[in-house]
């Protein structure tokens, strides 16, 4: 219980300052720049997620074992879509079911409701699949070829001298 409450203190602190840059990346993209809300939204969502994954490996799950960052990244994006797809969701649906179109209405829904639900699929989905347990089965699958590359020689190439 207290390494999960550790763990949402840092992914609540780093997820803080990745809202603070969304938020104000939607709206600079939304009021001053005329974008759309859902491309705004877009756009601030994928600057705040690359913030998010360098946070959250380096501070917030440091302590859970690395899996290559290939592996990391590719499902970060995958279930920062998901999450942007939340977002989005959220907006749409106030923007073209309710028309609520004022800015309003753009961060209730996009920043506060969109976020929000997005953020708690997040921390879910990233204890579940991309900052594993040391203890889970994939990591020792993936330190496994690292600790054979140890034990073995590398081999010479046919004909180098």
């Amino acid at each position: 219980m207290q390494v999960l409450i550790h763990e949402m203190g840092k992914f609540g602190l780093v997820g803080g300052a990745c809202y603070a840059v969304d938020f104000l990346v939607s709206n600079l993209c939304h009021t001053l720049l005329g974008m759309g809300p859902l491309s705004a939204k877009t756009v601030s969502t994928v600057v705040a997620a690359t913030l998010s994954y360098i946070g959250n490996r380096q501070w917030s799950f440091n302590h859970r074992a690395r899996t290559g960052l290939r592996r990391e990244y590719t499902l970060f994006v995958i279930l920062n879509t998901v999450g942007l797809l939340i977002a989005l969701g959220c907006l749409g649906f106030a923007r073209y079911v309710l028309d609520l179109r004022g800015v309003v209405a753009f961060n209730v829904f996009g920043n506060i409701i969109g976020t929000g639900l997005g953020t708690v699929f997040r921390f879910w989905a990233y204890k579940k699949w991309v900052f594993l347990h040391p203890d889970h089965p994939k990591v020792a699958a993936a330190q496994a070829p690292l600790e054979q590359d140890r034990r073995q020689p590398i081999p010479e190439h046919a004909g180098q001298i």
